[in-house]
């Protein structure tokens, strides 16, 4: 994997657990019983504590070889690969006074 990808998927982690949502990382196995686990969380645990709710999951591999795709900036034209423009979000987060 790229160290671009890792790197984005860890960002898009970080940015959810900033925000209080849960984030699980791990090797996802099953275990004798047929239980799903990401690392040493129980995946049905967690499944089963948010039943009846609507949700969102997102998974990210770490072994997904797929390149990360150049993106242009509908703001500022500039090329990136991150989840936003780094360039505007900095000017963003300068202009509203929290640097």
């Amino acid at each position: 994997m790229s160290a671009i990808r890792r790197a984005t998927i860890y960002k898009l982690a970080s940015a959810a657990h900033e925000i209080g949502l849960d984030v699980m990382s791990g090797a996802l196995h099953q275990d004798a019983r047929g239980h799903w686990h990401i690392g040493e969380q129980s995946l049905q645990s967690w499944l089963n504590a948010h039943a009846g709710e609507e949700l969102v999951l997102v998974l990210g591999s770490l072994a997904d070889e797929r390149p990360i795709e150049v993106r242009t900036c509908r703001t500022c034209g500039r090329d990136y690969t991150d989840l936003e423009c780094p360039y505007c979000r900095a000017n963003r987060i300068r202009l509203r006074g929290h640097a």
